[in-house]
Formats: C-alpha cells, structure tokens, sequence
C-alpha cells in the first residue's frame, strides 16, 4: 500500500475551512490587504514581510458534524457514531482545511505622490484540502446494498482533492485618481503534492426480479484518482527524502502552472470605500511523477442477492465483477484548476480625525477616521455550489498605532461566528492577529469551524511633503 496516498485519503475523511478569508480586508495590515485584494489603497514608501512570519493562516471548518460527534469521550462506540454523522449528513455536507505561510513577501513605491504606482512580490506555500461526505459510498461501505432495494447508490458522491504547493507572485497597483486605484497580480504555481478524485460517476441500483429470491442488480462505475508527486513514496521507495524533495519542488522544480489575480478600490465619496478582487485565476500542468488509477466498467446480474461490498457473493460471481471493473495504472499528463476566490467590500468611516504628530501619509482612505463600518462578501468556486460567506464589521481606532476589528459571518459552517483581531504599528514594525468563531473556542472538539491569521512586517511610512 502505498504510504503517502493513504496517509491523503485518511486526510479527506478525518480532518476538514471557514472560507472567510476576508476578515482583514481594510484592516491596517498592508501586506494581507495586498494579498486579498492587488488593488488595495495604500501609499507606504515600502514594506518588507519578516521570512517565515509575515504571514501565516490557517482555515478549518465542516458542515453537519463536528469532532465532537466522532471522537466524544462519552461511551458511545465509535461505530456508532460514525454511523449516526452518517446518516444525519447529505451528500452536499463538506470538510476542508487551508493553511498558509508566507516565505517571502515585499514592496515598494514607484513614481511621485500624484502618479503612485507600486510593486510587490513575494512567495508562499499553501496546503488546501476539501472533500465532500461521500455518503453513499459510506453507506455501502458500512451496511452492504442488501437493506436497501429501489435504493439508487450515486457513486460521483466521491468527491476530494488536497494539494500542497508553493506560489511566486509579482503585482502591480496603480493610483489612476484620488476615487481609483487598480492592480492585478501574476503567478507562477509549483505544486509539491496533489492527489483529486472529482470527476467520478456511476451507480449502483437493486430490485426485486422475481418474487423475494432473484433480484436484479445494475452497477455502473467510472472511477478516477489522479495523484503527482506522490508515487515514488511506497513501501520500497525511501521516505527521507521527503523534506528535500519538498524543498526542491517549492523552488519551481515541481509541476508548474499560471494564474493571475485582480482587484479594485472605489471612492465614491472620501468616506466610502468599495473594494473587489477576484484571485487564483489559474492552472498547473502536471507532468512529473504523475500516477492515476482509473476503475471503469458495468455489471449486470440476476440472481439471488450477492453483497460484493460485505464480501457475501459467491466466488465465481465476485470474479465476474471485478473482470467486469479492471483497475488501470494511468501515467498520462492532467490539468488541476485553482478554486477561484472572491472578495467584495463596501465600508462607511465616520469620526475623523488629525493627527499632528504623524509624519506620514495615509495607507489608505481609512487611516483618517476613528471608527469604520461595512460588508464584506466571500465566495471560492467549488466542485460543486459556491463557497460563501458574509461578515459585518467594525473597526476602531483606539490609539496612535494601535486599532481593533470586531466581525460577525454568516456562512455554511456557522450563524454565530464572531472574530476579533488587532493591529498596530509601533515604529516600523506593523503586527496583526486576527482569530475568527471565538464563541466555540470554549469547547473547540464541538466547533464546525475556526481560523486564525497572524503577522509580523516591517513598514516604512512615506514622509510628508516638504519635510
């Protein structure tokens, strides 16, 4: 058996993303506002992300069921629980975790006041998993088909991915006036791991034929698993080599793809803000180490009752199905597509304010007021409904250098998600927290969903004209 692609599927089953990605959006944190939206307002003369922890997030999150149902410490066997989050879940019900680390990340300011342009550029890894509850799989997995004539059995309810990979960005932010401000970003993709079966279909239907003893059983499959990068680590391959091979493939040296991101900022009055973005526009070719398994056929069969999936049937006819469903070892070529995302903001600041002492200009049309109010919307492509989400937010300034945010989402995960975070500079140095459902954080095995991102950047202000 094959230890990595064991190690991914338990992965899909056991662990699983509050998608709000955009609790910081217009939060004083220049660098993640870049990287939610490459057309964020901001007038720094440059910044500079500290390795390994100018940006770090991590996103995990399921819908109808929590830890809590499966691993409670309550006397209830396991089997049984595994049954009752079964059956108390639809095939649209999903587990997903995202997890980020920027390496690398920086910027700077091109031209004059009046023309700004900026630049930044950096790099990060990402891991990204998601799978839907395959529940008729389960089903047949748990019980057999033999309790459930007339039942139609969807196998395309087997639907995961999870990759691991490292992305090199450069974007380009432009200031057209005092109400635009536009950019978009380019990204070359380098993917360390991937593993995706998301395109299967095929069914499996029994009813009675003659009476209650013959029965007629009708099974279609197209089955598919594509994985790169992951083959060579079998039970004969060497495991060590594992952090070098990671390390390579990081650096460009795994299955490359392209992709791009864009975003705006609108001012429609000077207290108005309105931002959109639309990131991971892209693609990755994978060529190297490519293995993929396909099981494709159909079976037809009258007789009395087989269970193929709780191993009752005959000898002979388990030898018949399974010629009927060959397992083919695939090494072709396949494209994997990025979830594209979507960011959307409106915000209304009130309470402004001047502040003397500061021998800056602002990072955006926010740092004037005290206090900020608005909506935020998130949306990622799936394969299947959209993921969404939609957060109130309020911002506060409490002192020179130091403000708060306060959220509240709605999403499939959670109606009572509430988030808080702070962010402040202190000199040059800028760091952010921001955590997310704070509310299930008490008993975190029942929460459906938590986050957390942090920072820590190194910001240089752009001084005042004339000074």
């Amino acid at each position: 058996m094959r230890k990595i692609t064991t190690i991914v599927l338990l992965f899909f089953v056991t662990v699983f993303l509050a998608q709000n990605k955009a609790v910081l959006y217009n939060f004083k944190a220049i660098p993640q506002s870049l990287s939610l939206n490459p057309g964020a307002d901001v007038s720094y003369r440059w910044y500079a992300g500290v390795p390994l922890l100018s940006g770090i997030s991590a996103n995990v999150g399921s819908t109808g069921f929590s830890a809590y149902d499966l691993f409670a410490n309550n006397g209830v066997n396991f089997n049984t629980k595994l049954r009752n989050v079964i059956f108390s879940t639809s095939r649209n019900d999903r587990v997903s975790l995202n997890q980020q680390l920027e390496v690398f990340q920086g910027g700077f300011k091109v031209g004059d006041w009046n023309n700004t342009a900026y630049i930044s550029f950096g790099m990060y890894e990402e891991v990204d998993v998601l799978s839907y509850v395959p529940k008729d799989l389960a089903i047949l997995a748990l019980d057999g088909n033999q309790n459930y004539l007339g039942k139609y059995f969807n196998l395309s309810d087997l639907n995961a991915r999870a990759e691991m990979l490292s992305v090199f960005h450069v974007g380009y932010n432009k200031k057209i006036n005092k109400k635009f401000t536009v950019g978009v970003r380019g990204k070359i993709y380098s993917s360390i791991f991937d593993a995706r079966s998301t395109k299967n279909s095929g069914c499996l239907f029994t009813i009675p034929y003659s009476g209650n003893t013959v029965y007629e059983q009708i099974i279609s499959a197209n089955m598919l698993l594509n994985t790169s990068g992951i083959a060579k680590y079998d039970d004969e391959g060497d495991d060590s080599d594992v952090a070098k091979d990671i390390q390579k493939r990081a650096f460009l040296g795994g299955n490359l793809g392209l992709g791009f991101d864009a975003g705006i900022t609108y001012y429609p009055k000077k207290d108005i803000q309105i931002t959109a973005s639309i990131l991971d526009i892209g693609f990755i070719r994978h060529t190297k180490e490519v293995e993929s398994y396909r099981a494709r056929g159909s079976y037809r069969y009258e007789g009395v009752l087989p269970d193929f999936f709780s191993g009752t049937g005959g000898n002979n006819i388990t030898e018949e199905f399974e010629k009927a469903f060959p397992r083919d070892t695939l090494y072709g070529s396949y494209t994997s597509w990025r979830p594209v995302k979507f960011n959307a903001s409106a915000q209304y600041s009130f309470g402004q304010t001047e502040e003397e002492s500061c021998n800056c200009k602002p990072d955006d049309g926010t740092e004037n007021y005290n206090n900020s109010v608005g909506l935020q919307y998130f949306a990622m492509s799936t394969p299947r409904a959209p993921m969404m989400a939609l957060t109130a937010f309020y911002r506060k300034k409490l002192f020179t250098g130091l403000e708060a945010k306060a959220t509240y989402t709605v999403d499939s995960f959670s109606s009572k998600n509430i988030g808080l975070g702070l962010s402040t500079q202190i000199g040059s140095v800028n760091f952010y927290l921001m955590a997310d459902n704070l509310l299930e954080l008490q008993d975190v095995a029942k929460a459906q969903s938590a986050s957390f991102q942090l920072g820590l950047n190194l910001i240089f202000a752009e001084e005042k004209e004339g000074e």
